[in-house]
C-alpha cells in the first residue's frame, strides 16, 4: 500500500518529537530544494538511503492500445532513484 505524505509526517513527528507543523515545513523545504537541484542537473546522494538523478529519455514510438495506431512519445527528463546499500539491506 502507498502511504500518503501526511502519514509519514505524523510518523516522523512522533519519532523525532517535533510538531507535525515543523515536520511538514521540513518535508516541503526538502521537496522544493531537491526539485530545484535536480532541475539544474545535480545528483543528490543521501548516504545510506540512496541517490536521485535526472536522465534524458529519448523520443519513443508507442502504440495506441485501442486503435493500434503508432504514436510519437516526446522526449523528456525523468527522475531516477537508486537505493543505497543500507536501504537495500533493510528491505531484504
Amino acid at each position: 500500500p502507498v502511504a500518503q505524505a501526511t502519514r509519514y509526517q505524523r510518523r516522523v513527528a512522533r519519532r523525532s518529537r517535533l510538531s507535525q507543523n515543523v515536520v511538514q515545513l521540513v518535508f516541503e523545504a526538502l521537496a522544493s530544494t531537491m526539485s530545484t537541484q535536480l532541475k539544474k542537473g545535480d545528483r543528490i546522494a543521501l548516504v545510506g538511503f540512496g541517490s536521485f538523478s535526472v536522465s534524458a529519455r529519448a523520443v519513443q514510438t508507442g502504440r495506441n492500445p485501442q486503435t493500434g495506431k503508432e504514436i510519437r512519445i516526446a522526449a523528456k527528463n525523468v527522475v531516477r532513484f537508486t537505493a543505497g546499500a543500507d536501504l537495500s539491506k533493510k528491505v531484504n
